[in-house]
C-alpha cells in the first residue's frame, strides 16, 4: 500500500496548473450569458406574457397557465440557440446535493422525422421519482410519484448544454420534500409581516425582500492524494492521521499569495459563475492551510441559495479538471480549522432601503432600531431554533472547537449600539416624558449612523452578530444548505414583527402617539432580549457559564438538535406561518436522524477496513523488521546485545500495545453497531451511534496515530497531512 502513497506523491509532484480558458472579456460583458433573466425575457417572450410573468413574480402570485406556453417557447427557442438540447427540472431534495433528471427537446414524429419541443405544462411541472429521495416517511417505497415545479423567481440557465429550471419539490399529497418549498414559504411570512411594519414609516413600501450574502468555505487536496485515502473519498474527512508539525499556528497562510494550480482553479469556476450570473466578488486563503474562501455580492435570498448549491457543483465538477479534489466538509482535517458558511441576513424594501442600516433622520433610525430590535427578539426567543437548523454530524466537529461559534445562541451588537440600547433602556423609563425629552431622545437616534462610523468591530465568535448594516450568522456548515438556517431565521422574524405591529397598534388605539408607541415597545424588547446579549468571546469557557447563569438553553449533542427543531413550541411557529405543517417537521426529524446514523454507520465501516487491512498489517510488518533486528543484534552482538536493542524492543512493545487497543476497540465499535442496527425506534438507534459507536472513532485514531509517529515513513500506507495540505 506505501507504494499507492509514494506513487501519488510523485504524481503531485509532476502537476503543472490547468490554465484556465479566460475569455479576452471585461467580466460585465459575459455575466449573466447564460441565464434567462428578465433581459433575455424581454427579447425572446411576447410584451403582454413578459408582463403577466414579471407581475406575478414581483408581486407573489400565481403564474396564468395560459401564459405558460408563451414562456416555455421563449425559454426553449433562446435556450436551444446557446446549443442547448436537453432541459431538466432542477431541484434540491433533503440529500445536501442538487437533482436533476434531463429530457431531451427532441420529439419523433409519427411516420418518420422528428422536431423540437417544449410545451407549457412541460415548464410548469415534472414528475421525478419521490421514493428514491429522503422522505422521512412521507412517501411509501413502494409509491413512486412526486412533482418538480417551476420557480419563476429563480431565473432558468444552461449548464453542460441542459436548460436548467430551478423548481420546488413536493411529494404526491402536496408536503414539501426539499429546501426551497419552506424557504419560500417564509420569505412570503417575513414579506408581509415586514411590509406591515414598514407601512408605519413608509405607505409606498409594498414588498420587503430578504437578502443573502454567503462566504463559502472550502478545501482542496491533489486528486492522487485523495484517492489514495479511502476515508476522505468515502466520508469527506481524514478519520486518521497525525498533525503535521506546521500548520495554521504560524498565520501565514490566512490572506498569503494563492498558489498557482489553485489560482487556476478559481478562474475556472469563476468564469462558469459569472456566466450563470453568480456574482462572486472575493477569493482568498483561508486560515487552515490549503482552505480557501469565496463570496459573492448579497442577493435576494431565494436566488442566493439557489446560486451556492449551483457554485458547489460547480466546483466539484472542475475541481477533477484541475486534477483536485474540493472538499466542504466541516473538518476534513483534525487540528486546524474546519470550513463554515457565513450567511449575512438583512432585509430590503422595494423602495431600495435596507431595514438594516441606519439611516440619516431620525425617522429612518427609528425604523433602523424597529427592526435591529425585533431581529434580537426573534434570536431571544427563538435561538435555539438558528442553532439547530445548522445541527448535523460533519458540522459538531468544529461548533465550539475555538473556531465556530459554541451551540449557544447570543447576539453581538458591538459597543456602540450597545451602549444606545442601553441608553433607550433607561431613558424610555414609563414616565411620561416631556416634549423637550422626546426630542433630545429623537435628535441622538439621528446621530446614529455618525456615531457607528468606524466604531463598531466585528465579533468573530459570536454566532449571530450584527456587521453594519446586516446579522451574520456565522454557525452555518460549509456543506450545510443556506436555506437551513434562512427558514427559521425568516420565521422568527415574522413572528416578532407581527407581535411587534399588534403591539404597536394597541397602544395607538389607547391613545398613544405612533412614534410614542413604537419606541415604547422597543425599550420593552430591549429589556426582554438582554440577557441574549453579548459582546465578549463567545468561544470562552467562561462566556458558556455566563450563558448558563443567563438561563440561554445550550444545545449539547446533535439528537438534541433534531428534538429541538420538531418540538411543539416551534412547530407551533412554523404551522401559524405556513411554512412547515406537523407532517413535514416528522419527516424532516427522522430524515435527520437517520442521515446522523448512517454517516457514523458509514465513518465505522471505513475506518474498521482501514484500521484491520491497511494500518494494523503495516505496523505488524514493521514491528516484525524490528523484531528481526533485535534478533540480529543478538546473534552478531550478543555482549552488548542489551544496551543496543533496548530502544528497540521498547519500540515493539509500544507497537504491540497499539495494535492490541485498534483490535479491541474495532471489536467493541462494530460490536455496539450491531446492538443499535437491531433497534427499531429511531431515536434510541440514533442515541446510541450518537454516544456509544462515535466514542470509538477517536480511540481507534488515537492509536493509528500514535502508530503514524512510530513506523518507518515509507511503510506508511496512507498520505500524510504534511503532505495532502501542501499544493504547489
Amino acid at each position: 500500500m506505501a507504494i499507492l502513497r509514494f506513487k501519488a506523491l510523485d504524481e503531485m509532484s509532476k502537476r503543472e496548473p490547468v490554465k484556465a480558458d479566460l475569455p479576452d472579456k471585461k467580466i460585465s460583458d459575459y455575466f449573466g450569458a447564460d441565464v434567462f433573466d428578465r433581459e433575455k425575457m424581454r427579447q425572446y417572450i411576447p410584451k403582454e406574457a413578459y408582463e403577466s410573468l414579471c407581475t406575478a413574480v414581483d408581486e407573489g402570485r400565481r403564474i396564468d397557465r395560459k401564459i405558460a406556453n408563451q414562456v416555455a417557447q421563449g425559454m426553449k427557442t433562446w435556450a436551444m440557440e446557446k446549443g442547448a438540447t436537453h432541459y431538466s427540472h432542477w431541484f434540491q431534495p433533503l440529500n445536501d446535493s442538487t437533482a436533476e433528471k434531463h429530457d431531451a427537446f427532441f420529439e419523433p414524429m409519427f411516420g418518420g422525422g422528428s422536431f423540437e419541443a417544449f410545451k407549457g405544462e412541460l415548464l410548469v411541472q415534472q414528475e421525478p421519482d419521490a421514493s428514491s429521495f429522503p422522505t422521512g416517511g412521507l412517501r411509501n417505497t413502494f409509491e413512486a410519484r412526486g412533482y418538480s415545479a417551476w420557480d419563476p423567481s429563480s431565473p432558468a440557465f444552461i449548464l453542460d448544454r441542459t436548460l436548467c429550471i430551478p423548481s420546488i419539490f413536493i411529494a404526491y399529497t402536496g408536503e414539501a420534500l426539499d429546501f426551497k418549498t419552506p424557504l419560500l414559504k417564509s420569505l412570503q411570512a417575513i414579506d408581509k409581516a415586514a411590509v406591515e411594519v414598514c407601512q408605519l414609516f413608509d405607505k409606498d413600501v409594498r414588498k420587503v425582500n430578504v437578502t443573502l450574502g454567503w462566504e463559502q468555505e472550502y478545501f482542496l487536496v491533489d486528486e492522487a492524494l485523495f484517492l489514495a485515502r479511502p476515508d476522505l473519498a468515502q466520508t469527506g474527512r481524514t478519520l486518521m492521521g497525525h498533525i503535521a508539525a506546521k500548520d495554521q499556528q504560524l498565520d501565514d497562510h490566512y490572506f498569503g499569495a494563492i498558489p498557482s494550480r489553485v489560482l487556476e482553479y478559481m478562474k475556472d469556476f469563476e468564469l462558469q459563475a459569472y456566466r450563470l450570473g453568480i456574482p462572486i466578488k472575493t477569493r482568498h486563503n483561508e486560515v487552515a492551510p490549503n482552505q480557501f474562501e469565496c463570496a459573492p455580492v448579497f442577493e435576494e435570498a431565494n436566488i442566493a441559495v439557489d446560486h451556492n448549491t449551483l457554485l458547489m457543483t460547480l466546483m466539484r465538477r472542475l475541481a477533477q479538471k484541475h486534477k483536485l479534489r474540493v472538499l466542504f466538509h466541516e473538518k476534513p482535517f483534525a487540528g486546524v480549522n474546519g470550513s463554515g458558511k457565513h450567511c449575512n441576513w438583512s432585509l430590503l424594501t422595494d423602495t431600495g432601503v435596507n431595514l438594516l442600516a441606519p439611516g440619516k433622520t431620525p425617522k429612518n433610525n427609528i425604523q433602523f432600531l424597529t427592526f435591529f430590535v425585533n431581529t434580537i427578539m426573534a434570536a431571544h426567543n427563538y435561538g435555539p431554533l438558528f442553532m439547530a437548523s445548522i445541527a448535523t454530524q460533519s458540522n459538531s466537529h468544529r461548533l465550539g472547537s475555538h473556531e465556530a461559534p459554541p451551540a449557544v445562541m447570543s447576539v453581538f451588537t458591538g459597543s456602540t449600539l450597545s451602549a444606545i440600547l442601553d441608553s433607550l433602556e433607561e431613558r424610555l423609563s414609563d414616565k411620561k416624558l416631556t416634549p423637550d425629552e422626546k426630542t433630545e431622545i429623537k435628535l441622538d437616534i439621528g446621530k446614529i449612523p455618525e456615531i457607528l462610523l468606524d466604531n463598531t468591530d466585528r465579533n468573530r465568535t459570536s454566532p449571530f452578530a450584527f456587521t453594519g448594516n446586516r446579522f451574520e450568522f456565522r454557525a452555518t456548515g460549509s456543506s450545510n444548505n443556506c436555506a437551513a438556517p434562512l427558514i427559521p431565521i425568516n420565521t422568527a422574524v415574522a413572528e416578532q414583527l407581527t407581535l411587534f405591529k399588534a403591539e404597536v397598534d394597541k397602544l395607538i388605539d389607547k391613545g398613544v402617539k405612533k412614534d410614542e408607541a413604537i419606541l415604547q415597545i422597543i425599550r420593552k424588547y430591549i429589556i426582554e432580549s438582554k440577557k441574549i446579549r453579548f459582546e465578549g468571546n463567545g468561544y470562552s469557557a467562561e462566556w458558556l457559564r455566563e450563558a448558563d447563569r443567563r438561563g440561554l438553553e445550550s444545545i449539547q449533542s446533535v439528537p438534541d438538535a433534531f428534538k429541538i427543531f420538531s418540538s411543539k413550541a416551534y412547530s407551533k411557529l412554523f404551522d401559524k406561518h405556513k411554512v412547515f405543517n406537523e407532517s413535514e417537521i416528522h419527516a424532516r426529524y427522522e430524515i435527520n436522524m437517520e442521515n446522523l446514523i448512517k454517516k457514523i454507520q458509514i465513518e465505522s465501516r471505513v475506518l474498521a477496513d482501514m484500521a484491520a487491512n491497511h494500518i494494523v498489517p503495516t505496523a505488524i510488518h514493521y514491528q516484525n523488521i524490528l523484531i528481526k533486528n533485535v534478533q540480529g543484534l543478538k546473534d552478531i552482538l550478543p555482549n552488548e546485545y542489551l544496551d543496543l536493542a533496548a530502544e528497540e524492543i521498547r519500540t515493539i512493545q509500544t507497537i504491540a500495545k497499539h495494535v492490541k487497543a485498534i483490535r479491541e476497540n474495532t471489536y467493541l465499535m462494530v460490536e455496539a453497531r450491531k446492538k443499535y442496527n437491531h433497534m427499531d425506534n429511531l431515536v434510541a438507534r440514533a442515541t446510541g451511534y450518537s454516544e456509544d459507536v462515535l466514542i470509538y472513532l477517536d480511540k481507534i485514531r488515537h492509536d493509528i496515530d500514535k502508530l503514524e509517529l512510530i513506523v518507518d515513513d515509507e511503510l506508511w500506507p496512507l498520505p500524510k497531512y504534511r503532505e495532502m495540505m501542501t499544493i504547489n
